[in-house]
């Protein structure tokens, strides 16, 4: 339950049993979506890429619907902080999940998994659209 800022009434949290948010708590753009997802009263469980990890088959996944380019975050601190060489290894799906894993900061974030499709990135429009809220 969540108690309403405005009121002293609870507003119950809906839960979507095929959802899960992806990314670094410490990131302001997952901040948002965060906050986003409390104020619309929707419960999402949470995956910390620095604490648990990444997954290949997952990445293959998101890879596999939205292209590697657009998982990559090329404008990120860590994209701009790898060598010019380790830039240019970069230049499939393979060799793209291989630094996502070994880099998790490089990934573009967050990740919103809602029944097997895949959203990358946060806007308050964006979300609206996938919720409908």
């Amino acid at each position: 339950m969540l108690a309403d800022s405005g009121a002293s009434r609870l507003i119950s949290m809906k839960r979507h049993d095929n959802l899960k948010l992806f990314g670094i708590p410490n990131c302001t753009t997952v901040k948002q979506a965060r906050a986003w997802l409390a104020e619309h009263a929707l419960e999402v469980p949470f995956h910390d890429f620095k604490k648990q990890g990444v997954d290949a088959a997952w990445l293959g996944k998101v890879v596999a619907q939205t292209g590697w380019q657009a998982l990559v975050n090329l404008r990120g601190t860590t994209w701009r902080k790898l060598t010019d060489a380790e830039k240019a290894a970069v230049t499939d799906k393979t060799s793209a999940i291989q630094l996502m894993q070994n880099q998790p900061s490089v990934i573009k974030r967050p990740v919103l998994e809602l029944d097997g499709a895949y959203h990358i990135g946060f806007s308050e429009d964006q979300y609206q659209s996938i919720f409908g809220n």
